[in-house]
């Protein structure tokens, strides 16, 4: 009893002071929206210049986000079917086509298999002039989708000009689906390979199907690669570590300030594969969702984490209803994994001398313990058990991407050959990679390699300094055998450039899935996992924190080695 009156005395207080504070809040509320709705009448009246009242307040809107957190934002009705489809449906109508610009004009730049486009013969290297009798000129990407998507069944026309003529195609869209598991199946000696791009609607049925699916082979494990999904639906992770992990078993919290948003998410079904030695990649672009998969499994010492560093978004978002069916996206909450940390990794809610927002200082960084008793850390991303350094691309091959050198080389490799070998095999010849580098003669793929740079600043500083004079020379030297480099990177990043090539080639022969098995042959995260489920005694060394296992990505290795 002496108990219980002790805990009703805490609790009061605490209650009471929310109370007022709750209705303090409210009357600040109602205070400051009547202050802003006669701001904006009386501008919206009296401005001497006119004003647009539907951009003046978007303007507001988005500078009153703009000190949050950049996943709090505003979605007015006219971007409400963008937004589901960023982050909640994989289904929508269209011809199954993706676009790009290149020097203003605009280019089919790849198909997906079995849809519209594909069975209508469009073809990458396509450039699409009108699309139902509008002209694409001038147009932005958003009216592009507009014009392309609509109900299944309905109709498009697309005026296309391929090799100089001028060609019409009729076209019926579809319902597009574009699942989350883009890619699986058995990889290396017998090893089930998992490929979850997103976490939208549906997501850990699929992981579940194709997990079943590759478990009737009996493979020595499985790997679930997260490297390249930026997150989606909470519940949806909590699912697919529950194929993993037994039933009633915490994966996540998330706590906010509003107590209804502090919520609690256990295991609910019983478990499908107990004992399967299982394998997550990571990398810096894994997010959110991916995060809460990979840092609970870590956590729980259920599977060995192998890449780099994630991306470190610890925070969770709900979407609110608003008038004229408009939306507003608001980050109600953090969450922790099982261990207890939070992996947010950026501190929104305060900014530097330069009002920029910063990471998290190592002095608060604060250590946990998964399961087993490894060391693991928050405020700075889900750390790989296993570190693989990422290799970054060269600014050569930067430029060659972003001003789509790779395009019509790949078209016309397309065109001047019928069939290739599988994707698993494809690589470019020697005689091949020649013929591409002479393609780029006389066209701009300039670029400003990072050595080039640092020389600019070397020489800003000494003009601050006034020691350009001494060192004038010197830098000018320095100049000449840059620019004598650079004229060989074509040879230096051969590797680089030639792997980033036949991946665009690859997509016009196999589609997205020959994309995926061809890279396997360059993936170094891949082969590490690959060699790793074959290395048993080292796995559960690993996962029983043995030796240099026992702490992972400490605030004085992570910023030195998690290969960012």
């Amino acid at each position: 009893m002496k108990a219980f009156k002790i805990v009703f005395l805490v609790l009061v207080p605490a209650f009471v002071t929310l109370t007022w504070s709750f209705k303090d809040d409210l009357f600040l509320v109602s205070k400051n929206l009547d202050i802003f709705a006669a701001l904006y009448k009386e501008i919206n009246i009296n401005y001497v210049d006119e004003s647009n009242p539907t951009t003046l307040m978007r303007t507001g809107i988005d500078a009153m986000l703009d000190g949050l957190d950049p996943y709090t934002e505003y979605i007015p009705e006219s971007e409400i079917e963008d937004y589901k489809l960023k982050y909640v449906s994989t289904q929508f109508g269209g011809i199954g086509a993706s676009t790009v610009f290149i020097e203003g004009k605009l280019f089919v730049n790849e198909v997906t298999e079995g849809y519209p486009a594909n069975k209508e013969d469009i073809r990458p290297g396509d450039q699409l002039v009108k699309i139902n009798g509008v002209d694409v000129k001038g147009k932005e990407r958003s009216q592009i989708s507009a014009l392309l998507r609509g109900p299944g069944g309905s109709s498009v026309a697309l005026l296309i000009i391929r090799d100089g003529s001028v060609i019409t195609k009729n076209l019926v869209r579809a319902e597009i689906k574009m699942p989350n598991v883009t890619y699986s199946g058995v990889v290396g000696d017998h090893i089930a390979y998992i490929r979850l791009d997103k976490f939208l609607e549906n997501a850990a049925q699929e992981v579940k199907d194709a997990a079943v699916t590759l478990n009737k082979q009996q493979p020595k494990g499985i790997i679930l690669d997260l490297r390249y999904n930026g997150g989606g639906i909470l519940q949806e992770a909590v699912k697919i570590v529950n194929l993993f992990v037994n039933k009633d078993v915490l994966v996540v919290t998330q706590k906010g300030r509003n107590p209804e948003k502090t919520i609690t998410y256990n295991t609910r079904e019983q478990v499908l594969f107990p004992q399967v030695p299982l394998i997550v990649l990571i990398g810096g672009s894994s997010a959110s969702a991916s995060e809460i998969v990979a840092g609970s499994l870590q956590d729980l010492d259920r599977a060995v984490i192998i890449g780099q560093r994630s991306y470190g978004k610890g925070l969770v978002q709900q979407a609110f209803n608003l008038p004229y069916n408009s939306l507003v996206k608001v980050t109600v909450a953090k969450y922790f994994t099982p261990s207890g940390r939070c992996i947010q990794a950026i501190d929104y809610a305060h900014k530097n001398a330069n009002g920029l927002r910063e990471r998290f200082a190592d002095s608060l960084v604060k250590r946990f313990s998964t399961k087993m008793g490894r060391n693991v850390y928050d405020g700075n991303g889900v750390y790989p058990d296993v570190v693989v350094k990422n290799q970054k691309l060269s600014p050569i091959t930067v430029s060659l991407l972003n001003k789509s050198m790779f395009f019509d080389f790949a078209n016309d490799y397309k065109k001047k050959t019928k069939t290739i070998v599988d994707a698993a095999a494809f690589q470019l010849t020697e005689a091949e990679y020649a013929l591409f580098v002479n393609s780029l003669a006389g066209k701009d793929y300039s670029y400003t390699s990072t050595t080039e740079r640092l020389l600019a600043d070397l020489r800003t500083e000494a003009e601050k300094e006034n020691k350009l004079p001494a060192v004038k020379a010197d830098l000018e030297d320095l100049k000449d055998k840059m620019l004598g480099a650079k004229k060989t990177d074509l040879i230096t990043h051969k590797t680089e450039i030639k792997a980033a090539l036949e991946t665009q080639i690859i997509s016009r022969f196999y589609f997205e899935k020959g994309k995926v098995i061809q890279a396997f042959q360059y993936d170094k995260e891949l082969a590490a996992a690959t060699a790793l489920l074959n290395n048993q005694a080292k796995m559960l060394s690993i996962l029983k924190g043995e030796g240099a296992y026992k702490t992972i990505g400490s605030p004085a290795k992570t910023l030195a080695s998690a290969g960012k």
